[in-house]
């Protein structure tokens, strides 16, 4: 009997040990984005869906106008890559975004505290971060 309630809380444990699937349509903070997360091959990546403002005041797409690569400046934000290279490591996946409000890529980690939240934090030389709280969209 104590083997069977051994073996029972083991499987529990290593059951909860798995990490949640972050893979779905979540809304950013105050809902300015809408962005999906997907298996890119290897790895997860995330696309941007919509911009609650899509638009400049002059009525024309948001572009990619700070990104460093001139060639890809006239790229709208809706369809940007934001994540890529997610790749797990311990509890939380790591890779890159790009930040089209500066044009720049940070290292990024990904974390998942409940199956509603996705947390997503990119951090320049390590130590300057900045975190956002996904939440997914129904």
């Amino acid at each position: 009997m104590i083997r069977e309630a051994l073996a029972s809380a083991l499987v529990i444990l290593s059951t909860g040990a798995a990490m949640a699937d972050p893979v779905g349509v979540w809304n950013t903070p105050k809902n300015q984005a809408r962005v999906r997360v997907a298996d890119c091959g290897q790895a997860l990546c995330a696309t941007i869906l919509s911009l609650q403002e899509p638009n400049t005041a002059e009525g024309k797409p948001k572009l990619d106008i700070y990104n460093p690569d001139a060639s890809k400046r006239d790229r709208p934000i809706v369809g940007l890559s934001l994540l890529s290279g997610m790749k797990p490591s311990g509890d939380q996946w790591l890779g890159q975004i790009y930040n089209p409000e500066d044009g720049r890529t940070y290292k990024a980690y990904m974390s998942q505290p409940s199956d509603q939240k996705l947390k997503v934090q990119g951090c320049a030389l390590g130590v300057f971060c900045k975190t956002q709280v996904w939440t997914r969209a129904k």
